[in-house]
């Protein structure tokens, strides 16, 4: 059976840097378009030209792709030409093949937002789209508030439809721009553009998340016939986010229901790479990838209660709706105070450790684990921090380096400009064999902020491992978490430190004290000592 193409229309680049918090530089919107062409997305919109320095300057040195480069802008404004719109003929001169103009039709944003008749909205559109496809470029009408529109006067909102189709409008995009429509109603009013004229292969949808539906809205609109998606990767955005790419790809490409019917740009050796583009955009915004993501979220495929980790022993699909490994995710079986020996046996298999159902070891481990929980440890979210447990328990943990000391001061004062700063310094005594290595370092960055005493100590013991030091040199803190799991005189923290490689792995270490740095350093140590166990590192006898 032949399979109806669709088309992937990616807006992180402007859509994406609408996201509270989010601000691309030029060269991370270059890696950020060489990952959606690298991908298979077919449509790459890069930004705003003439909104913004960013902006001019990304077309200004626009990169090659495969993907359609597409530059963003809006219909010509009331009382010129459209030859003569300075803000639209920016967008022109950026040069892309592709050209995306948003209008309004919603009639209430057209006598109020703009102040201007029905008519002459009418016109900058069909104007704006018909200039366009005179300079031989590909035109795309982003039909703000559309649904929206369409609610209050279907007429009016079909009228301005069919003004972008009739100048020559390659897609004609339907917005959900306050992201408040529901699925149901996309469907419905998908069906009766396509009803009044406008053939689906002509249609596109763009939706917000704000009913956090924007990815079902967004396959209710192609059930209906639309056959361009417009989203961001994980889902950035104004507000709420856009209907998340990394999301609708995987169900596009692995679910039958449109897998069978429809076809993309995106292989299947190209999925397995969503997961790493997914955290490369998190590490380029320096923000802590959401766990609970469908597909790459690092929760995605976890399986904590134990009468799921004993089906999932005996076939996956019991608990799982695809192969984690079809994105480029895993399987995770946390341990914590609810696993049973199901859960243990299969998180010890994942390790490349069989150990026979029965093995009173498997008692010892769990115990240890439920003892260790009842402390304030929290293995489900301390992978790393349980496999060196295990591993210990089961005789396979080698003694890299001995900690002989350590010691962290803060001292808080003014600088010379007559600022209250704070600085920490911290001093770490190892003995590897027989020999003993101290290291001194403090916690200010070549900026010169203050990065806290943790960080003081995580520099200082990565500074000199002597032969180790090649193993850890590309390792990274990413995140630290601290709770307080006792209250009054007694507290306990409990510290969470998520690692990262060269390698793009990534893990989470955790460490339990009355002390927050004690407790950090126990972390610190576990991510060393675990790092070095997975690369397979020999310990240092002499």
């Amino acid at each position: 059976m032949t399979r109806t193409r669709l088309t992937l229309y990616d807006t992180t680049l402007r859509d994406g840097q609408q996201t509270q918090g989010v601000q691309f530089s030029t060269p991370e919107k270059h890696q950020i378009a060489a990952m959606l062409d690298a991908l298979g997305i077919d449509y790459i919109e890069g930004g705003w030209p003439g909104a913004n320095p960013t902006d001019s300057e990304f077309f200004a040195t626009r990169p090659r792709t495969r993907a359609t480069l597409t530059a963003f802008g809006m219909t010509k404004r009331a009382g010129r030409s459209a030859e003569n719109d300075d803000v639209l003929a920016a967008v022109l001169n950026a040069g892309t093949q592709a050209v995306c103009l948003v209008g309004k039709t919603h009639d209430f944003h057209v006598t109020t937002a703009l102040g201007i008749s029905l008519a002459e909205n009418l016109d900058n559109i069909s104007a704006s789209i018909r200039h366009c496809v005179a300079q031989s470029r590909e035109a795309h009408f982003d039909a703000e508030h559309f649904f929206d529109g369409y609610k209050a006067n279907p007429d009016y909102a079909l009228q301005a439809l069919h003004a972008a189709h009739g100048a020559g409008a390659r897609w004609v995009v339907l917005c959900d721009t306050n992201g408040g429509t529901l699925p149901g109603e996309i469907r419905a009013i998908t069906e009766a553009v396509i009803a009044s004229g406008i053939p689906g292969e002509r249609l596109g949808i763009h939706c917000h998340d704000d009913t956090g539906q924007a990815v079902a809205c967004s396959l209710a609109a192609v059930e209906a016939g639309a056959r361009q998606i417009q989203g961001t990767l994980n889902g950035l955005g104004e507000r709420c986010g856009n209907a998340s790419l990394t999301t609708l790809i995987p169900t596009l490409l692995l679910k039958p229901a449109y897998a069978e019917r429809f076809e993309t740009g995106v292989s299947h050796d190209a999925l397995r790479e969503l997961l790493k583009i997914s955290r490369r955009l998190d590490d380029i915004l320096n923000r802590v990838p959401l766990r609970t993501m469908p597909y790459v979220g690092a929760s995605a495929f976890a399986h904590k209660a134990g009468l799921h980790a004993s089906a999932i022993l005996k076939d996956p699909s019991t608990y799982e709706h695809i192969d984690p490994a079809s994105v480029g995710n895993a399987r995770v079986v946390p341990m914590s105070n609810q696993a049973g020996q199901s859960n243990l046996r299969m998180r010890l298999e994942e390790m490349g450790i069989t150990v026979e159902k029965g093995d009173t070891r498997l008692g010892a481990i769990l115990e240890d684990v439920k003892a260790r929980e009842d402390q304030g440890y929290a293995y489900d979210s301390a992978q790393a921090s349980f496999e060196l447990l295990a591993r210990r328990a089961l005789g396979q943990v080698p003694e890299y380096f001995e900690v002989k000391r350590y010691r962290v001061t803060v001292e808080r004062r003014k600088n010379k400009y007559n600022e209250m700063v704070t600085l920490s310094e911290a001093v770490v005594v190892v003995k590897i064999g027989d020999e003993k290595k101290l290291s001194v370092s403090e916690s200010m960055d070549a900026e010169g902020h203050d990065r806290g005493p943790v960080n003081a100590l995580s520099k200082a013991l990565a500074k000199d491992l002597g032969p180790y030091q090649a193993a850890i040199d590309d390792m990274k803190l990413v995140d630290f978490k601290v709770r307080i799991t006792q209250g009054g005189t007694e507290a306990v923290t409990r510290v969470i430190i998520d690692s990262e490689d060269g390698q793009g792995r990534r893990w989470s270490t955790v460490g339990v004290s009355p002390n927050i740095v004690d407790a950090s350093f126990e972390a610190l140590l576990d991510a060393v000592n675990w790092k070095f166990l997975r690369d397979g590192v020999s310990p240092c006898r002499t």
